[in-house]
């Protein structure tokens, strides 16, 4: 053995400079694939800044920038059984999150107010966060569902109206953003997820106000590339060529978290007369945000519909995890109050893997955790 080790060790010495130049490069490229690729990938899929030459785009915009529905506020009680018109009264709110939550989803509504909503400032920045129901089946769910709006002033229910004839969750998506542009027209960002994911909110909060560019034309969280539509003629989901001929749908951001900007609420909103797809809601906020001239931007932090195993630094990292159980939020909201007792350097990021869906590659990172007191 001593023997192999001498040899190895003088082999090793007889190399020359462009020699251990080689083997030095390949150590950093190698620490830089694994510790990057994530960073490479939102790099890669930043938007690039468009110039609108396109008629439809520009109106769209236009009417967007004009858009005033002050007058609705008089007269929204068809569309929103429960309104909460005040939720907003601070108007230099930074970010409202909106929570869509079935009716009969009381426990996990607990267990989001007990953990990761329990905020209301962020780097101190003011955050609002609520919830947005959809219709209730018998009088006594719905004068359930009032107790609790009364109880913890926390609640919106949207409803479906005349003139609206898109499916439910897609018509659900709609009115939430209706909603904000009447009621919370100031607040500069906007959060949309749902009730079984974990939404990391100091995170998120910490990147939008770290931005160098003024946050206009923000569409952000795991961006979709080259799905493709339905093609079965059987399936309810069924998109025909008529309605959508190309080939793919534009890139969207997967519907479990995605943050807009207070203007793409209003270019989204509008846009939304226009498009008919039956598609799924965050394909149709997306095709939503193409007519408007918005790109989505990507980043791997949010976990679009996949649930990562847990892991303290893993998850002071992460934007969201889908897929989260009450137990596992308790657990998770437990271990990020403790900071004292957890020092996260540079350590993998278990089961995070930097997908993009519909795509030819895939790619398999760690990802570096941060410390959010610093």
């Amino acid at each position: 053995v001593f023997p192999t080790l001498w040899r190895i060790t003088c082999s090793l010495c007889k190399l020359r400079t462009h020699q251990w130049c080689f083997l030095f490069f390949n150590v950093l490229l190698f620490h830089a694939l694994l510790f990057g690729a994530d960073f490479v990938e939102e790099y890669l899929l930043q938007p690039t800044p468009g110039i609108y030459t396109d008629g439809s785009v520009v109106n769209v915009r236009e009417k967007a920038r004009k858009l005033d529905l002050s007058n609705a506020r008089e007269n929204v009680s068809q569309a929103y059984p429960i309104t909460n018109p005040h939720a907003c009264r601070n108007s230099d709110l930074f970010l409202l999150t909106l929570v869509f939550s079935s009716p009969a989803n009381i426990t996990q509504r607990d267990t989001v107010r007990r953990t990761w909503a329990n905020l209301t400032l962020i780097q101190g920045f003011p955050v609002r966060l609520l919830f947005f129901l959809g219709s209730t089946q018998t009088s006594a769910a719905q004068e359930a569902l009032m107790r609790e709006s009364d109880h913890y002033g926390d609640m919106v229910q949207g409803h479906a109206v005349a003139g609206l004839s898109l499916r439910s969750p897609t018509e659900r998506t709609v009115l939430a953003l209706r909603w904000v542009i009447t009621f919370c027209p100031l607040a500069r960002f906007v959060l949309l997820t749902k009730d079984s994911v974990f939404v990391n909110l100091p995170a998120i909060g910490g990147y939008l106000l770290g931005l160098h560019r003024h946050p206009e034309d923000l569409y952000l969280g795991r961006v979709i590339q080259r799905d493709s539509p339905n093609r079965d003629p059987n399936s309810p989901g069924y998109l025909p060529p008529t309605l959508y001929p190309d080939k793919y749908l534009p890139e969207y951001c997967d519907g479990t978290a995605y943050v807009l900007s207070q203007d793409v609420v209003r270019k989204v909103y509008v846009a939304s007369s226009a498009v008919r797809a039956p598609v799924p809601a965050d394909v149709f906020v997306g095709l939503c945000a193409q007519k408007a001239g918005v790109a989505p931007t990507h980043s791997a932090r949010f976990s679009g519909d996949k649930h990562i195993r847990y892991n303290v630094c893993c998850y002071r990292y992460l934007f969201s995890s889908a897929g989260m159980k009450s137990h596992e939020l308790e657990t998770v909201w437990a271990d990020l109050g403790q900071e004292d007792l957890f020092i996260c350097h540079f350590k993998p990021c278990a089961n995070q893997t930097n997908y993009i869906k519909g795509s030819s590659f895939e790619l398999v990172a760690s990802v570096p955790e941060l410390d959010l007191k610093q």
